[in-house]
């Protein structure tokens, strides 16, 4: 995992090229005006989902990882707390092929919080349980998940 701010992103000459385009996509749309739901970028190869949920207590989401797709998290809008941990640590549950979703349970191994222009990218080994509150209340947050084709 990758955590870092879209504004100092020149920190990061290392990443992979399709994750950079990620970011170079970010400032050139203004993603704030998109709607909810999936928007074409590249066919399958990549696209990007924007998402707007309220934050709410850990114990009422689910941990999840993809085996297809790197997640590259985006804040546009709010504070979102991500939860993490390596797959390994976790009790893995049978993949969903159709949805790339690997269902997950366990703890927490750390705590990333979004705020607006933070990024996290999440691989494979990465597993994540997002839309959990950061503050002492539930949150109104707008998101866009990248999906890179591994």
């Amino acid at each position: 995992m990758i955590f870092g701010n879209v504004n100092n992103i020149e920190e990061f000459p290392f990443l992979e090229e399709q994750v950079k385009e990620c970011f170079a996509y970010a400032k050139t749309h203004d993603l704030a005006s998109f709607e909810k739901g999936s928007h074409e970028i590249d066919g399958e190869r990549l696209f990007v989902n924007i998402v707007e949920y309220t934050t709410t207590n850990a114990e009422d989401r689910f941990w999840e990882a993809h085996k297809k797709y790197l997640d590259v998290h985006v804040m546009i809008h709010g504070n979102e707390q991500i939860d993490l941990n390596f797959i390994q640590n976790m009790d893995v549950k049978e993949f969903v092929e159709a949805d790339d979703f690997l269902p997950m349970d366990g703890e927490k191994n750390a705590s990333v919080v979004l705020t607006d222009g933070d990024f996290l990218v999440c691989y494979p080994s990465d597993g994540h349980r997002t839309a959990v509150q950061a503050g002492d209340k539930p949150e109104k947050i707008k998101k866009a998940i990248f999906k890179v084709r591994i």
